[in-house]
């Protein structure tokens, strides 16, 4: 009879569904022993990440699933992180770049990530009390905040662990992370003054977030410190692509247009971008743009444009590592980062 090593012996265990996937196979696998296994699927700050990615690797070629209701029982955790996704965003693949990170960050822990999308505020509200009265997850992270955001102050109350991709001005200090959008939206001021613009015009959207109010806020100082003469588009309703392409026809034709354009993301760009060609006005001849980048998408489509973009993976990687902390208990004032804006100037 042929010898098999440990690894086969760990694939037969699990052929056909005949036994479930444990530590000891995934130790019999890896030649690691179950302690090691066990604490790195617990997160195992202290393991080698060489370790964590073994571990990790043969969890998943055996499909190994913990037991979260024994888990539970036995220490009162889910294992489970919650991502409560407002759906608003304007920004291409804002969603999937920012799963990406977070799950790159908690691949080889003992945190498993769930998506909860809400396409209205109120409703992300029910949501949180939802996993609060539940206690369906160990952790939350909440994007779009405001500045008094009423999920964030239900989070304090309860004293549950949380991490937020925006910022609010409560007293109470709390985790997040944030793009620098002050630092953006001066960075493309200048980039406009510096390039000779001398009335310059931002679209940016209302929704109620304190990104909205920095932007804004932001804007309005720089321009003012530049001598610039400054419009704001964004301080109604959101509007839609359309209502944004039309708007950019309609300046066009006005004999009124802004020789610099800010915009705070790509889909935004690209609509008034259309709308500004299809009035006569092209970029770079008659009006310059920096607009903030998310994907690849946006400097594809236009080469010349000068974008700053967000990091949104990079952004989910420490939205995951800082929530990782709070469920610690780490010191919340420890736990905040802001997300440096990248330059891509590419007009002369």
């Amino acid at each position: 009879m042929q010898h098999m090593s440990k690894q086969q012996r760990s694939r037969e265990a699990v052929g056909g569904d005949k036994t479930r996937p444990t530590l000891k196979t995934i130790s019999e696998l890896t030649g690691l022993s179950q302690s090691t296994v066990s604490l790195s699927l617990r997160g195992g700050a202290n393991l080698k990440q060489e370790t964590r990615d073994r571990v990790a690797e043969a969890a998943a070629q055996l499909g190994y699933v913990p037991d979260r209701a024994g888990v539970r029982l036995r220490t009162g955790k889910t294992n489970v992180v919650v991502l409560v996704l407002d759906e608003s965003d304007n920004s291409i693949d804002f969603e999937r770049h920012l799963i990406q990170g977070i799950g790159q960050a908690i691949r080889g822990t003992r945190y498993h990530l769930s998506v909860a999308p809400e396409f209205h505020r109120d409703g992300s509200v029910e949501t949180i009390r939802y996993i609060l009265d539940n206690k369906t997850a160990d952790g939350v992270v909440i994007t779009h905040t405001s500045a008094h955001d009423p999920r964030v102050a239900l989070l304090m109350e309860r004293q549950f662990p949380f991490v937020t991709h925006g910022r609010t001005q409560f007293f109470t200090p709390h985790p997040y992370y944030d793009f620098d959008s002050r630092r953006f939206t001066k960075l493309a001021v200048e980039r406009l003054a510096e390039k000779g613009c001398r009335k310059v015009a931002l679209l940016v959207a209302n929704d109620g977030t304190t990104n909205h109010h920095n932007i804004v806020s932001a804007f309005e100082d720089q321009a003012r410190k530049l001598g610039l003469e400054a419009e704001i588009h964004g301080r109604g309703p959101d509007p839609s692509a359309d209502e944004t392409r039309r708007l950019g026809y309609e300046m066009a034709l006005s004999g009124e247009l802004a020789d610099g354009f800010i915009c705070d993301s790509e889909r935004r760009t690209m609509a008034l971008l259309s709308g500004l060609r299809q009035g006569g006005a092209e970029l770079g001849r008659d009006v310059q743009m920096v607009a903030k980048q998310t994907s690849d998408i946006l400097p594809t489509l236009f080469p010349q444009i000068d974008t700053i973009e967000e990091d949104v993976s990079r952004g989910g990687i420490e939205i995951a590592n800082l929530l990782i902390s709070a469920i610690g208990g780490e010191d919340a004032t420890k736990l905040q980062v802001l997300g440096e804006p990248v330059v891509h100037w590419r007009s002369g």
